[in-house]
């Protein structure tokens, strides 16, 4: 045998079983590429030729003894390299997942260190040799860099994840995205470099940022601004991911944020003057103390806010055509309660509503983002219903990135108190959203997670989130001494440059600057800060602004046309009941959809889910889209609705008012999460940003609005007065007691009522169908317009089908809405009448089917009018019955709900306002003060709603008049 023979047969004998199969399955490769193969297969197989196949069959000659344990003693090498090469495989997986324990985000060194055991060898019994021995494919296969051996792999692929850049992708489940994500990480951020022209302009955003607001502090002491000190580079990032969004081809980008930083974004990603901003400090009407809330000048009733949570829209020109708009929602000091109202301006802006049928959505349109506070993220339940809408089809907005600006503290507390996660950002693995922590002190860095986010976000249209991991430079605001609470991590602060300093020093250090430019980019910043107020100081002696007082409703001005002529509403009738030859609907369904097909004739009554879908049809004829979501609206709570009818064999779905010839808008129905706040902040968002659209949230309840309360306090009912931002949106809250417990009978109406004030919104309760009809369309003709505003409706449960609510389709032909409604058959004869009953709703009803039980009853001495529209309280009317009845002794209010709850409160002193008290009583009738809104035993109830409707109807007895001495 020769020595080359020799050598061979040596060789080949280290590989045996399964580690002989793979180095035949290389050699097949080698063959049809050779550079398909690693650099150490090709030598071999250059210099030795193929590997001996495996002999198999009946032929292979026996071995003798000294080969078998020749074999035997390979078999065991092979087995143990085997091992080795499965553990390093373990080890690559484990520093992707892991990496980011052991990574350099941490500017002060403030967090818990974690163990990183699980991205070092020895955890799986491996060392350099044996690593070494490996081929770097072992660990990390296609990698971008020549390696020799699994060792080098290990520590390049170590590098890139535990850098200033830490990545947590292994939650992610989608095979195709985690890939992306990791060749990312791996290949493209490591290779990509800054120009040194982007270099020099990154530190030109950082100074901007760091001098503006030095300048606040030096320049107003002692007025808060929340500010961004500390993570400075949340300024770059905002931006870069703004100018990445639109050249990706976004026109709307929506942006929410609670107040840490806010000033310096609205200066330096909107734009905003800083001429503006200073004379929002220098105006303010209390600048002298401390600390200062105002904003510019005081106008009427204190209204306005603080400039901290204004808002701006800015827009930019991306190309020679292109446009893109940029809007920073205002957002009250309620941190998280604005991420689904900037949900659902992307949304919005995304939709084609111009066409019958749902809106045709296109997610490239428009993105948002999101700037959270660490200790909100991981505290507010409303990220999670945010988070949530992401894969919803009916809230989804392709993608929100959402910038944790991460200082470690909330207000005193800190990150060991507030969160029972590693990190901040944990909430968003359980949603699949892709986390990369960045260390704020490291500018490149953050523009490199900035592209990367921009880049999923547009390709695979997901949330992604940034962790930008930085510190808090002064005290929760800057008039608070965090030194008393956290005097360890203060003593860090002090001793630690600024992140414009370190990186000014880092491009001297390397080259691409010298320190005369940074230092004239520094001064270049500041002339242009103090030109700035020095130009608002010079118009310090001008008058302050006012707002106008708002006017008060008036009944005289012209109403708008409700009706809607009978012809045309027989033909949309008629197109209502039809559906595809093929569809099958639900048989009990069916019949009573088909009953619909003659409530419009003479002698006939629609009810209140039929002038319901008759009020949507003629307001999509008439151009207008809608939108209406909530829990169960699709069929809706009480089974009423069905306007998403379900094939009962294939379970295919039809809305026949996709399908309707006079449609000439779009119509989008959705049930929603089991969420209140984060749904109805979306809806709302959605009509500010498309205030031409009718957009309707229905509680499952009314009670559940509860969850809500934030949006409904901050958002709705005072957006206008704060903000200057109009909303028509409609809130169906199903109210009435029917015996059904405390969480399933009041829409709290009386908090409602005590929100109201500067014509602000509408609240009704109502009693009829028609008059459903018409305020609908009503509210439809005002949305888009100086007069819109919300409205606020107290929508019936049992109602719904109680005949005396169904009304003559005459009503909605020939009618219009009124704001009080009086009972027929009652007050005929002016001067008997005694008592005037005044109600809302479902007691109006219940008082009128009381009534007509007792018919043969003489009560000339009462009248009743039910009071539709509770604000603004219609006056006018109210007073003109009051007048009409000279013999008047007594003005009762009749509710279901307790004293304390319900309209009394509200109605009372208005009521006391309309009559001459010295003549006629103001009174209650209904439930006494309680803590609960209703009782849990339906006999208990019983027993006090009749209660309430006998004491209504019961005339009083006359006192005796005693004659003589």
């Amino acid at each position: 045998m020769s020595d080359d023979n020799e050598k061979m047969q040596g060789l080949w004998q280290q590989f045996f079983g399964p580690n002989l199969g793979y180095i035949q399955e290389q050699y097949d490769l080698y063959l049809q590429n050779a550079d398909s193969v690693s650099p150490q297969y090709r030598e071999l197989f250059a210099q030795y030729g193929a590997p001996p196949r495996v002999e198999t069959g009946t032929n292979a000659q026996a071995s003798s003894p000294d080969q078998v344990q020749a074999r035997s003693l390979s078999a065991a090498t092979d087995t143990n390299l085997l091992k080795k090469a499965i553990a390093a495989g373990q080890l690559a997986w484990n520093i992707r997942a892991f990496g980011h324990l052991a990574a350099d985000i941490d500017p002060l060194g403030l967090s818990f260190k974690a163990s990183a055991e699980v991205i070092e060898p020895g955890t799986y019994g491996l060392t350099e040799a044996d690593l070494k021995q490996l081929p770097p494919e072992c660990v990390w296969e296609d990698a971008p860099y020549p390696l020799n051996n699994a060792w080098e792999a290990a520590q390049k692929l170590r590098e890139v994840y535990t850098g200033p850049i830490a990545f947590e992708f292994g939650h992610v489940h989608v095979e195709e995205e985690r890939k992306w994500l990791n060749q990312r990480a791996e290949a493209v951020i490591p290779s990509t470099t800054l120009l040194t022209s982007e270099r020099e302009a990154l530190l030109r955003r950082l100074l901007e940022a760091e001098q503006f607001e030095d300048f606040l502090q030096r320049t107003f002491v002692g007025q808060k601004r929340f500010s961004a000190e500390g993570v400075e580079a949340l300024i770059p990032l905002a931006d870069e991911i703004v100018h990445e969004l639109t050249n990706d081809g976004a026109r709307h980008i929506a942006i929410g944020m609670a107040h840490r930083g806010r000033l310096n974004v609205l200066a330096h990603v909107l734009g905003k003057p800083y001429g503006n901003i200073f004379s929002e400090f220098h105006h303010a009407p209390n600048k002298n103390l401390n600390p200062s809330e105002g904003s510019i000048g005081i106008n009427y009733g204190w209204t306005g806010d603080v400039k901290y949570h204004l808002g701006a829209n800015r827009s930019v020109q991306s190309g020679e055509t292109a446009e893109t708009r940029i809007t920073l929602a205002n957002n009250p000091s309620h941190l998280e309660y604005v991420n689904p109202v900037v949900g659902g301006y992307a949304r919005a802006a995304q939709e084609d509503r111009s066409k019958p049928g749902y809106p045709v959505q296109n997610l490239d349109l428009a993105a948002s983002i999101v700037i959270h506070g660490d200790a909100a993220f991981s505290g507010e339940g409303i990220v999670a219903e945010t988070l949530n809408f992401n894969n919803l089809r009916g809230y989804t907005s392709g993608g929100t990135i959402h910038i944790i600006a991460n200082n470690r503290i909330g207000f005193t507390t800190e990150s060991h108190d507030s969160r029972s996660t590693h990190y901040a950002s944990d909430l968003a693995k359980g949603f699949e959203i892709p986390i990369i922590h960045v260390n704020a002190d490291e500018p490149e860095a953050v523009i490199a997670a900035a592209r990367m986010a921009s880049e999923y976000r547009t390709l695979f249209k997901k949330d992604f989130l940034i962790d930008l991991v930085g510190y808090r430079r002064y005290g929760h605001n800057e008039t608070d001494d965090p030194e008393t609470t956290q005097p360890l991590i203060y003593k860090k602060v002090r001793a630690h440059s600024t992140v414009s300093r370190l990186y000014a020093d880092k491009l001297i250090k390397e080259g691409f600057l010298s320190a005369d430019a940074a230092e004239q980019i520094k001064r270049d910043v500041q002339n242009k800060l103090k030109a700035a107020y020095d130009q608002v100081k010079g118009q310090e002696h001008k008058d302050s602004v006012f707002q106008a007082r708002p006017t008060e409703y008036d009944p005289a001005e012209s109403k708008p046309a409700t009706s809607v002529p009978m012809d045309k509403l027989r033909s949309i009738n008629k197109n209502l009941l039809k559906w595809p030859e093929t569809f099958k609907v639900y048989g009990k369904l069916q019949r009573i959809l088909e009953r619909r097909a003659d409530s419009l004739n003479d002698g006939e009554k629609v009810d209140w889910s039929h002038a319901e879908t008759l009020a949507f049809a003629t307001i999509l004829a008439d151009g207008t889209p809608m939108r209406l979501s909530g829990q169960d609206v699709e069929r809706a709570t009480f089974a009423h609705r069905n306007l998403v009818l379900h094939d009962s064999e294939t379970g295919e779905t039809f809305c026949p008012l996709h399908e309707l010839p006079e449609a000439n808008a779009s119509f989008a129905i959705h049930n929603s999460p089991l969420s209140e706040a984060g749904v109805l902040g979306l809806e709302y968002g959605y009509n500010v940003y498309a205030p031409e659209t009718m957009v309707i949230w229905e509680a499952q309840f009314g009670d559940f609005m509860n969850a809500a309360q934030v949006i409904i306090d901050q958002f709705i009912s005072a957006g206008q007065s704060k903000w200057s931002q109009r909303s028509g949106l409609v809130m169906l809250l199903p109210h009435g007691y029917e015996g059904q417990g405390p969480e399933h009978s009041s829409a709290r109406m009386e908090r409602f009522l005590q929100l109201s004030g500067e014509e602000n919104w509408t609240v009704a309760y109502l009693s009829s169908a028609a008059q459903y009809f018409h305020l609908l369309r009503r509210q439809a003709s005002v949305i888009n317009t100086k007069d819109a505003k919300p409205l606020i409706v107290m929508a019936p449960k049992s109602m719904i089908r109680n005949p005396y609510v169904a009304s003559p389709a005459a009503l909605l032909s020939e009618g219009s809405f009124q704001t009080v409604v009086e009972q027929p058959g009652l007050g005929q004869n002016p001067a008997r009448v005694e008592r005037l009953v005044l109600c809302t709703g479902k007691v109006a009803i219940d008082l009128a089917e009381e009534l007509d039980k007792s018919a043969d009853v003489n009560r000339d001495w009462l009248h009743i009018a039910r009071v539709e529209q509770l604000y603004p309280f219609p006056k006018h009317e109210i007073k003109a019955i009051i007048d009409r009845y000279p013999n008047l002794t007594e003005v009762l209010w009749v509710q279901e709900e307790p004293k304390n709850m319900g309209a009394w409160s509200y109605m009372e002193p208005r009521i006391r306002a309309l009559v001459e008290t010295s003549k006629t009583a103001v009174g209650y009738n209904g439930r006494p003060k309680r803590s609960s809104p209703a009782s849990g035993y339906q006999q208990i109830h019983t027993f006090e709603q009749q209660f309430i409707i006998n004491q209504a109807l019961l005339q009083k007895k006359k006192s005796a008049v005693k004659s003589g001495r």
